[in-house]
């Protein structure tokens, strides 16, 4: 069966190493189908699951998840049902009704939306998790497949961590490549900082509310699986604000052309504010992970909200 998702370019920013003293590439994640990383994981649960009986895909998405389900079950010719919170942005909302999908509101974040999800699950419904099923992780490892296809060993990779899933599969994905020493930067913003949190107790412990705008990276708390590699993989956690990560959104749309969600900034801010992480790395990976909740007005939006409040980083 031919994958969901396709192969992405790995491309050099010249722009962006020379703000850096490494050789930046960019994983051009958000030129997916589905407009980010997710249809790699999730086309392919959705396959393996629709091969073992499924009549209906059910998901519960801050917005990016739920349109892989969706375009996953058009081309599958499988019913899709996705639940969203009530702050999914409505363009977000209105692609995954393009996709033929059924939306439903409920819950102020993720967490509860996922909640609601289970309360509506049939037992003919695969249940699609946005970040926490081996069968994700093994589909995102297939973008460091890819990398080592194009002849690159990385020094360094940065990815975006809402629940943990990307970070799953690229750590998957390095040690089937015997690259299980290549360190990872996990990047969250300041309101969604589940995976530091936990990091910094050193225990499995999750966050109350999220209140970053990067609603995209909104879990609460990340999947066990991805507190367990904290111990197995060298994964350095590192928080950007807000501020941070709709500049960023805002110098790689100058730079390279391509509109990207705060979530994603996320990860770009590291560059764009030269992040230690760059300093001993020869060539670096950015997963730019891309994201449909975001237009250029609201883009423009956040970035005028954020200099009339920005302040130091919170501690």
């Amino acid at each position: 069966m031919q994958p969901l998702h396709i192969a992405t370019p790995l491309i050099e920013s010249l722009t962006m190493s020379q703000r850096v003293s490494a050789n930046i590439w960019l994983k051009m994640e958000a030129l997916q189908p589905s407009g980010s990383f997710k249809i790699r994981g999730i086309g392919h649960a959705c396959q393996q699951y629709v091969k073992q009986g499924a009549t209906r895909l059910l998901a519960s998405s801050a917005g990016n998840a739920g349109l892989a389900v969706a375009y996953a079950g058009r081309k599958l010719n499988i019913d899709v049902t996705v639940v969203v919170p009530t702050t999914t942005k409505p363009r977000a909302i209105e692609l995954i009704e393009q996709e033929g999908a059924e939306v439903v509101v409920a819950g102020e974040d993720w967490d509860a939306a996922d909640a609601h999800t289970h309360s509506i699950r049939q037992t003919s419904c695969a249940y699609i998790h946005p970040f926490d099923d081996p069968l994700l992780w093994q589909g995102h490892a297939s973008l460091i497949d890819e990398i080592a296809t194009d002849g690159l060993v990385p020094d360094g990779i940065v990815v975006a961590v809402g629940g943990g899933g990307l970070m799953s599969g690229v750590a998957e994905g390095l040690n089937r490549h015997g690259w299980e020493k290549t360190p990872i930067l996990a990047v969250e913003t300041f309101g969604t900082d589940s995976l530091y949190a936990a990091c910094q107790a050193g225990k499995h412990i999750g966050i109350d509310h999220i209140t970053s705008i990067a609603t995209s990276l909104g879990a609460r708390k990340v999947a066990a699986h991805s507190f367990e590699l904290l111990q197995t993989h060298a994964i350095a956690c590192h928080r950007v604000t807000d501020y941070q990560a709709v500049e960023a959104c805002y110098h790689f749309l100058r730079d390279h052309r391509i509109m990207v969600e705060p979530a994603c900034g996320a990860a770009l801010a590291t560059v764009y504010e030269q992040a230690d992480f760059f300093a001993d790395k020869n060539n670096v990976v950015v997963i730019v992970c891309g994201g449909v909740g975001v237009t250029l007005e609201r883009l423009a939006e956040w970035r005028e909200q954020l200099r009339l409040s920005v302040r130091p980083n919170p501690q």
